[in-house]
């Protein structure tokens, strides 16, 4: 809103106002209004949480020995990250935007999906909601986003193509925007890939095909990113921490590829008026790293799943609009391990008890609690498969080491730019 009051001032030649065109003034402006606004906000929701009782429950230590002396911590948390977010997009953002309209629609749905979970879990019952509820949620924001960048006329790209100019390699972009199912290949030269080229097969129908395999595709990143930032969400700052590291990577990405100039240089698709993600990202950002004021070791609030299923769904759509979903395995590669991990220790478990036999891959799924397992918390007559680590490490060191390990992924994600 305040974007368009200073445009409109410009025209009156009013000191300042023309500061407001520019991306690096509106998005370091975010960052700071989203930080003030987590922890200046996030103080009064913790105690106005602490008065109505709307704590965390008594875990079943059987089921989780982690959190069980973690009792009157308040939850969902993830309503400081959502409002920090929201409010300087709404301020300095513009809102007539599609790719602005998509991440405040992304982090509308997925956070109320989440807030009904963690509604349910603290005053019904423990389990939350179902979790068919929560996939079909996020699977509708999957087709959404999918057929919005499809029939939406604003979400187009500019293709780069090489020529020769006097003996030397350029790249340019064609004048027309078009509609595209093209994304970037990390670590290849000339690093598109044309989803349509799958389907060539199918003659007049490749087009309808390979946007009907677009939409499908989207809809799987979405829930996949979004669970797997879910189950990343079991000790006190990690996830907010992960999650703010890889939105930087990915703010430096969607800034280049709004940049015609940065995209050529690059060899990269130029996508018009995607810097207004810069802008959401770096309001995201400053809103997790001021919640990190008060979710770091001990943890005064908790996320829940009010933030972490929005903050993967952000990811994901991020990474689709700017055509960099190919990256999310190295960008993401810590929810990929949580989900995978899950899914492993599942499997070996159903293996064992077919043959009556208890076997584990892992010590505890997922991931990130198998490093902090004491031996009285093992399955007694278990067999485990990989018995590492031996020791177990304190849960302020494995959310460090967590945040190293996306720093360095993190990093190597934004050089795939130059390593081709």
């Amino acid at each position: 809103m305040l974007y368009y009051l200073f445009r409109f001032l410009e025209q009156w030649n009013i000191p300042g106002s023309g500061m407001w065109s520019y991306i690096s003034f509106r998005s370091i402006l975010a960052l700071i209004i989203s930080l003030v606004i987590s922890i200046w906000f996030g103080e009064y929701f913790i105690k106005w949480m602490k008065r109505n009782n709307a704590t965390e429950t008594q875990r079943d230590a059987s089921i989780d020995p982690y959190n069980v002396g973690k009792k009157g911590v308040p939850t969902m948390g993830g309503i400081i990250i959502l409002v920090a977010t929201i409010v300087p997009c709404l301020l300095f953002g513009r809102l007539r935007n599609i790719y602005m309209i998509l991440m405040l629609v992304t982090t509308v749905w997925l956070g109320a999906i989440g807030f009904a979970d963690d509604y349910i879990k603290m005053k019904k019952t423990k389990d939350g909601l179902r979790p068919i509820y929560k996939l079909f949620g996020q699977a509708a924001l999957g087709l959404i986003v999918g057929l919005t960048l499809w029939a939406s006329p604003d979400a187009v790209v500019h293709e780069n193509i090489s020529r020769e100019k006097q003996g030397t390699e350029i790249i340019v972009h064609k004048s027309e925007p078009v509609k595209s199912t093209i994304t970037t290949i990390p670590f290849v030269k000339h690093n598109n890939l044309d989803y349509s080229n799958i389907f060539s097969w199918l003659g007049q129908y490749k087009s309808a095909a390979t946007w009907i395999f677009f939409v499908l595709l989207t809809t799987f990143i979405v829930m996949a990113v979004s669970n797997g930032s879910n189950l990343n969400d079991g000790m006190d700052g990690m996830c907010a921490g992960n999650s703010a590291i890889i939105c930087v990577a990915l703010g430096i990405l969607a800034y280049v590829s709004s940049h015609m100039v940065y995209a050529s240089y690059f060899d990269i698709m130029y996508i018009p008026e995607s810097q207004e993600l810069v802008i959401f990202l770096s309001a995201f950002v400053g809103a997790l790293i001021g919640f990190l004021w008060y979710n770091a070791y001990p943890a005064q609030v908790f996320m829940g799943d009010t933030g972490s299923l929005a903050i993967g769904g952000i990811i994901a759509v991020t990474a689709i609009i700017i055509h960099k979903e190919l990256l999310i395995p190295l960008l993401c590669f810590i929810f990929f391990m949580e989900s995978l991990s899950v899914m492993i220790q599942m499997q070996v478990a159903k293996y064992g008890n077919k043959r009556g036999k208890k076997i584990r891959f892992f010590k505890r799924a997922p991931i990130h609690d198998t490093f902090r397992v004491k031996p009285d918390q093992l399955i007694p007559d278990a067999h485990y498969i990989l018995k590492w680590p031996k020791g177990c490490w304190l849960e302020s060191k494995i959310t460090t080491r967590f945040w190293i390990i996306t720093i360095l992924l993190a990093s190597l994600a934004i050089i795939t730019l130059k390593i081709r």
